[in-house]
């Protein structure tokens, strides 16, 4: 732990140059998403009231795709209207930060947030199999079994780490068990999915070794997933079972099926979205719960009326996802500005989720909110979050054994948080309960 912390230090020292942004703020510097969450929504709330987007410059860094810089948008209407408007502002060619090389594409495939209709259209179609409300369903007995085991091993060893413990079980399990990955890969499977987000969303300084390190982690990560479930994609093939991987590699009816690479990337788009949203919402769910008792008290005073609210909350108040990317195809006036085809805009979920224009009061973390049209599952459009009712169930469940089965559950002392511009992780949360 004390050496993580300290490579934490030397990594945000590195990155401590002067602000280029407006009003002192850098979107780009690592030390700005080392900075404590309500100093960073405070930074967000003073460039919504700038009247317009404001640009960030981004250096150079090896490896990854050049560019000039990005535009933020941070208003709820900005973000909503950008995500809707999938033909001018495209996910191509990345709609992650940094954006990545093109090679990488062609060596591992392209994911389905990096994509545009009519490509994208066609494996959303392929995977959507897997939300339906027949296939939740089917799963449901699985989630409910294993939140059971999961409250049953802290019952026997014990509060330590929320996060270990829980928040990061129940996601990873549900997602292997759905793939039909073994049970014994997948503690390797959550080392490498913390591997590909450790530094994600923000470039670091050229001057810093470990900037290249993490850059290859990264790059190192995908790679060990894609051969995983490439060789479980072969297996699939010659001999199908009943799992997602034999549906997604063996044709359709409408003959659709996806590649070996095709599957590799929704693999990594399934783990790192599927996965870290739930994580992240549990985690936070359980601090914010604990500072409010009195939303605590109301959530568990009638669950079933309650908890959908609850999680609309926590995901709008918490925004586990940060940002996405988008380039502009042609000339667009969007917020007060009149963007040029080309030009890069950054969607910060955050900043749209506490827009005051939208929601009275919008620090206040209140479970009866509505409406609620939070952006925390990704804007309205083509690329909201096929996942997110698989996320919505395995909250509710979780949330329900632990409360249920472990009578004062509170977060006892302070979350340690990731240091991402892209994932609002908790990486460590102590906790206690009585009983």
């Amino acid at each position: 732990m004390r050496a993580a912390q300290e490579r934490r230090r030397d990594t945000v020292a590195l990155n401590s140059a002067p602000p280029s942004g407006k009003a002192g703020i850098d979107l780009v510097s690592m030390a700005f998403w080392d900075r404590p969450p309500e100093q960073r929504l405070a930074d967000f709330a003073r460039l919504r009231e700038l009247g317009e987007p404001v640009y960030f410059a981004e250096p150079r860094v090896p490896f990854v795709r050049s560019g000039t810089g990005f535009y933020a948008l941070v208003r709820h209407a900005d973000v909503v209207a950008a995500s809707r408007n999938a033909k001018v502002f495209s996910s191509e060619p990345a709609a992650t930060s940094p954006e990545p090389p093109p090679w990488l594409a062609k060596v591992f495939g392209t994911p389905m947030v990096n994509m545009d209709d009519p490509r994208h259209a066609r494996l959303r179609r392929i995977v959507f199999r897997a939300f339906t409300p027949k296939m939740l369903a089917k799963i449901e007995g699985d989630i409910q079994a294993t939140a059971t085991r999961i409250v049953d091993d802290v019952l026997a060893e014990g509060p330590r780490d929320f996060v270990a413990q829980v928040a990061a079980r129940l996601p990873i399990h549900v997602i292997c068990a759905m793939m039909g990955i073994p049970e014994r890969a997948r503690p390797y499977v959550l080392s490498r999915i913390d591997a590909m987000t450790e530094y994600s969303g923000v470039r670091g300084s050229l001057a810093s070794p470990r900037t290249l390190r993490l850059l290859y982690g990264n790059l190192k990560a995908i790679v060990d997933l894609h051969r995983l479930v490439a060789r479980l994609g072969e297996a699939r093939r010659r001999d199908p079972s009943d799992d997602l991987v034999s549906a997604l590699v063996n044709a359709n009816p409408d003959g659709e099926r996806l590649s070996v690479k095709e599957l590799g990337s929704f693999f990594d788009l399934l783990l790192v979205a599927g996965n870290e949203t739930t994580r992240n919402a549990l985690a936070h769910g359980l601090k914010l719960f604990t500072d409010h008792p009195d939303q605590r008290d109301l959530l568990l005073g009638d669950y079933d009326a309650r908890i959908g609210g609850a999680i609309e909350e926590i995901v709008r108040y918490v925004s586990p996802i940060i940002q996405f990317r988008r380039t502009l195809t042609e000339d667009h006036e969007l917020g007060g500005h009149r963007f040029r085809a080309g030009d890069k805009v950054v969607l910060f979920y955050p900043a749209a989720n506490r827009d005051p224009e939208v929601f009275a009061d919008p620090d206040v973390f209140d479970i009866t909110r509505s409406p609620n049209p939070h952006v925390g599952f990704g804007g309205p459009g083509p690329h909201l979050c096929l996942g997110a009712n698989l996320a919505r169930m395995e909250l509710k469940i979780m949330f329900r054994e632990l409360y249920t089965r472990l009578p004062g559950l509170r977060a006892d002392g302070e979350p340690e948080y990731l240091l991402s511009g892209f994932d609002n992780g908790i990486t460590r949360l102590p906790f206690t309960y009585t009983g």
